[in-house]
């Protein structure tokens, strides 16, 4: 047995290896019980508040608001009362939740507990029931609790009984409760087997079709595709069961078993006519998409519990659910107090030692905010008596509102573009003018600093920091003998290999739809571009630098990637990736986010490593490969006409400290999981989040070698001027060297323009 280290550090005492124990069925249990003579407790009830969790294995795992229901232990209509636990936040596999409760007479009691499965539409959902640390009986393994809109008091037993518990009086007893699959877990296997093959067969298919076929042509696909027909009839008999056990499960149809019809239905229609499959591949894609996210749904196994009670089978239960008129007078008190309480509001909270509060602008979720009132609640507050009055708002809202005087003193999340465009209008303030900024400037890597300065100033601390990685999936180059490229050469000797299968290679451009205030600067060219030596600015940043030295080779070679080599110039890369019909691209690392979420059925068969270098001098006679890239971000600043910079700087301080990324981070991934890794541009922090050893090994390589693109008056015409030449490139097929050159003069004009309009030499 081998155990290799993947993170988080750990420790072992001991490891052992037993026969495994057989859990008994409940008829044995009660033999037991009447060979000892136990009988059940009489007129004995006790209720115990499922929101006041002793143990949890997840952060996700607390106290929740429900406020459906009068009956909700405590509910108030105007406040929010903390009175459930579970919901959608308690349904991934193994996650428990343990609560603690004493009797106080020896007997057999029974357990109800007041529930609600809403989420889970069509299904039932399991949960693993352990008394003492233990699973008493068989039947409490994957313990069905059915779909109900409505709360609800199921007592654990059959239709016909209550299974009972022996509990002895003042001996503190534990009742857990985790996540199972159940039934289900075989099924949800089977679904991936079928994904896998099925997009399997649709590569082949691509080889023949390309990813638009001639609808008008017979691919010959029966014969050139081996066993086509057969397998899709063993899918199609596969995924055929799985319909069945589900509604066995479930006991009905619903919109799980749908989207099995609908591709059972398409299956069937290949079988019987091959040759008018490729008239149907977009379809059959996105079909087998939509299995992906049937493995999402079946994985999923939500429960919310209000409480539980432990008590004699015969007695009188509480009422589950209200009655009308009750729930009448509940839902018209509520809504006359949605006039007086603000329900959306982040605030402040009140502390009389506060020497003074500062008011800090948002522009994140309601998630993310709610996670940091929380920490500047329990850390920042009470350590620097500074006040914070959180307001979440609009992005778009901070300019007229800085104009009008009535800005806040520190905006949060304000994009690279931002802090210095305010800066040259003495809106922002220069954050190296607080005498401790060297200390805390070494939080960062210094690329992420270039789009904050101005001229000698910096105006903006950095909070995230994305730069690009190259993704691939492992299986389908396994499958193809191929290894990932390591240097653009390799990239251009790659592309006969992927497209004599009609598989696609991803390189982003910026969507430039509608009216784009702010285009970046495309990101592979930027990145071919500082691996050779170019500058964005060149003369004190008064001149575009890419008709400098290799800048017009770059564009060119650049350009040839979708001229010459036919890549795409719009992709939905992550649909493309699933699918495997683009099987390598590059991409922000934040796409790792979306990937580990939106495509379950791939999990493990991809990865990232850094991006295509380009083979230099060394200056000792060798070669070294260049791995420049760029990144983008986001940064918070300090508004000029803020009166309170030095409570403010203390709040960024606080803020972009490791201590403080790394909770908020953990915190936002226990909420939302893998889908909110934070991209936090503080080195050691993202060390300590929960990359794997490996993973985080390919970000730091290429986290040393990002360089920021700095921002300068009229700098906005960089990034559209140079899409404009692409395209001019792309679509009329212009002469790459020639176009660079004459947008390179129109840039220069914007940024001369801008130069003299701010008093700049």
């Amino acid at each position: 047995m081998t155990l290799e280290s993947l993170r988080e550090p750990l420790l072992i005492e001991s490891i052992e290896i037993m026969s495994q124990t057989e859990i008994p069925s409940y008829s044995d249990v009660q033999t037991v019980y009447n060979q000892k003579g136990y009988v059940p407790v009489e007129d004995a009830i006790q209720l115990e508040q499922t929101e006041i969790a002793d143990k949890t294995t997840s952060p996700t795992l607390y106290a929740l608001n429900d406020r459906t229901s009068p009956l909700s232990m405590p509910s108030d209509p105007a406040l929010i009362k903390l009175n459930t636990i579970g919901g959608n936040n308690w349904r991934v596999s193994g996650d428990q939740i343990t609560w603690s409760f004493t009797v106080e007479e020896d007997g057999l009691y029974a357990i109800s507990m007041r529930v609600k499965q809403k989420i889970a539409a069509g299904m039932s959902v399991g949960r693993n029931i352990y008394i003492n640390g233990e699973i008493p009986f068989q039947e409490l393994e994957n313990y069905a609790f059915k779909h109900s809109n409505n709360w609800r008091i199921q007592t654990l037993g059959t239709e016909d009984e209550p299974y009972l518990f022996y509990f002895e009086a003042g001996t503190t007893n534990e009742l857990t409760m985790e996540v199972s699959l159940g039934e289900y877990g075989p099924l949800i296997a089977q679904i991936q087997s079928s994904i896998s093959n099925l997009n399997k067969i649709y590569r082949e298919i691509l080889v023949y079709t390309g990813p638009e076929p001639d609808q008008y042509r017979d691919y010959q696909l029966e014969e050139r595709v081996t066993n086509l027909v057969p397998r899709l009839t063993a899918e199609k008999e596969n995924l055929s069961y799985v319909r069945e056990s589900i509604i066995d499960i479930s006991g009905s149809k619903s919109d799980k078993t749908g989207i099995l019809d609908t591709v059972l239905l398409q299956l069937e229609d290949f079988i019987e006519k091959p040759r008018e499959i490729h008239k149907n591949l977009l379809s059959y894609n996105s079909n087998v998409s939509s299995l992906g996210t049937l493995v999402i749904l079946l994985s999923s196994q939500p429960l919310e519990i209000d409480y539980f009670i432990v008590h004699d089978p015969e007695v009188d239960l509480p009422q589950s659910q209200s009655s009308f008129f009750s729930k009448f007078i509940y839902n018209v008190r509520a809504f006359f107090a949605s006039f007086t309480t603000d329900y959306s509001a982040i605030g402040q909270t009140t502390n009389d030692d506060s020497n003074e509060t500062i008011e800090v602008w948002l522009s994140i979720g309601k998630d993310q905010a709610n996670v940091l009132r929380k920490l500047i609640d329990e850390s920042f507050t009470p350590n620097s008596d500074i006040q914070v009055d959180l307001k979440l708002v609009n992005g778009s809202v901070l300019l007229p509102a800085t104009l009008s005087g009535e800005g806040p003193d520190v905006a949060m999340g304000v994009g690279n573009e931002t802090p210095v465009n305010y800066a040259m209008r003495n809106a922002v303030y220069d954050l190296t003018q607080f005498d401790d900024f060297d200390t805390i400037s070494p939080r960062f890597k210094e690329s992420a600093f270039t789009p904050y300065t101005y001229e000698d100033g910096i105006y903006a601390l950095p909070e995230q920091q994305i730069f690009l990685m190259m993704f691939y999936r492992t299986d389908i180059f396994d499958e193809l003998g191929l290894t990932y490229p390591n240097t653009w050469d390799e990239v251009i000797q790659m592309i006969p290999d992927l497209q004599k299968h009609n598989l696609e290679f991803y390189l982003p451009v910026p969507i430039t739809q509608g009216s784009v205030a702010n285009l970046p600067p495309n990101p592979i060219f930027s990145t071919m571009f500082y691996q050779n030596d170019g500058e964005f600015y060149v003369n004190g940043n008064k001149e575009s630098g890419f008709n400098e030295g290799l800048g017009p080779q770059v564009f060119e070679t650049w350009t040839r990637f979708y001229t010459d080599y036919s890549f795409p110039v719009e992709a939905n890369f992550a649909n493309r990736f699933r699918s495997g019909q683009m099987p390598i691209g590059i991409t922000y690392y934040n796409t790792y986010n979306t990937l580990s979420v939106f495509a379950p059925e791939i999990r493990g068969k991809w990865d990232f490593v850094p991006v295509p270098g380009t083979i230099v001098s060394d200056g000792m006679g060798g070669t070294t490969i260049r791995r420049d890239t760029v990144s983008t971000g986001t940064g918070a600043i300090i508004l000029n006409q803020s009166e309170k910079k030095e409570a403010s700087w203390e709040y960024l301080k606080w803020w972009t400290s490791t201590e403080t990324q790394v909770q908020f981070g953990r915190e936002m991934e226990g909420i939302l999981g893998a889908a909110a890794r934070y991209p936090t541009a503080n080195v050691t922090a993202m060390s300590m989040l929960p990359w794997t050893v490996s993973e985080y090994q390919k970000l730091s390589t290429q986290w040393d070698f990002v360089r920021g693109i700095p921002e300068v008056p009229g700098g906005y015409m960089t990034g559209r001027h140079l899409d404009n030449a692409f395209r001019l490139v792309y679509e009329d097929k212009s002469n790459p060297r020639e176009t660079i050159y004459d947008y390179v003069q129109t840039i220069n004009e914007e940024i001369e323009k801008k130069r003299r309009e701010f008093g700049l030499d």
